[in-house]
């Protein structure tokens, strides 16, 4: 009985360490339902209620001289309980809409805008967590919440793993998905500090892929030697599932000196990812 104790006890350890530093990259796999759509729809969803859960706790760090300068983060400890009914109340609204009905342009605004919603509202259920790896909603082995069916959206039980890698992902077939939605990690592309808009669109996502790309967490070079965020390894298929071809992907948003170093390089040397929680640092 004692050896199995352990045996269990050694699984438990193992799982916990596996959880944090490994992540299995779910395929793109289109979920066909989804790609019904209104072409003349011209019915706006309003996304004010995020929008300005956004502006209040989303904090850039820009002249951060900690860790997290240049990295979003949010401020989970001050988040009032009147906040945070109504984040739960603005994703009722979401979930409530025949998102069918709607046209393309307000259907892409509204799944990233639910993920990141509902990424930050499970952190908020389980919080203080040191990273979202802990939560664990759906066994002992599962990592983080992202399988869990969480919200039915026109009858149908969706997860964070849905949203992303069967409607976002396969629907839209653009490499800048990934950051656009937030794991509410460090090593995470930025959690924007507005909502998603089908006005805002193009620009939101050209400037997180610049902020990360030109972010040490994103794109680095040491000693001449690229190493990237494990995202460009976990979902390299997307980024044109070649080293070269990643590497074009990264020069079109790279500033100098980076850009200029990335022309030398023609292989990427390894991969990184912090699943520290994107917790605003706390005031001594």
């Amino acid at each position: 009985m004692r050896l199995i104790k352990i045996a269990l006890l050694c699984l438990v350890a193992l799982t916990a360490m596996l959880s944090i530093n490994t992540y299995a990259a779910p395929k793109s796999e289109l979920w066909e339902y989804w790609l019904q759509h209104d072409p003349k729809s011209k019915t706006v969803i309003s996304h004010n209620p995020w929008d300005q859960f956004l502006s209040t706790y989303v904090e850039t760090n820009n002249n951060s001289n900690t860790a997290v300068r240049g990295i979003n983060t949010l401020n989970y400890a001050r988040v009032t309980t009147a906040d945070k009914q109504t984040l739960k109340n603005y994703i009722a609204t979401l979930t409530a809409l025949p998102i069918s009905h709607y046209n393309r342009n307000q259907q892409r605004a509204y799944w990233i805008n639910l993920y990141n919603a509902l990424t930050v509202d499970v952190v908020l259920d389980h919080y203080p967590v040191k990273s979202i790896m802990d939560i664990k909603l759906s066994g002992l082995l599962t990592r983080g919440p992202w399988q869990e069916k969480l919200i039915r959206v026109e009858q149908h039980p969706l997860s964070l793993n849905d949203i992303e890698h069967r409607i976002l992902r396969p629907i839209w077939n653009d490499p800048r998905t990934h950051y656009a939605v937030n794991c509410a990690s460090l090593g995470c592309p930025n959690l924007s500090t507005q909502a998603y808009t089908a006005e805002n669109m193009e620009q939101q996502l050209e400037y997180a892929a610049s902020a990360f790309i030109n972010h040490p967490r994103g794109v680095e070079v040491k000693d001449g030697k690229l190493v990237l965020s494990s995202i460009y390894n976990w979902f390299k298929e997307d980024f044109g599932d070649s080293d070269i071809n990643i590497i074009k992907h990264l020069q079109q948003y790279a500033n100098e000196p980076l850009k200029q170093k990335l022309s030398t390089i023609e292989r990427i040397f390894d991969d990184q990812y912090n699943w520290k929680l994107n917790e605003a640092p706390r005031s001594e």
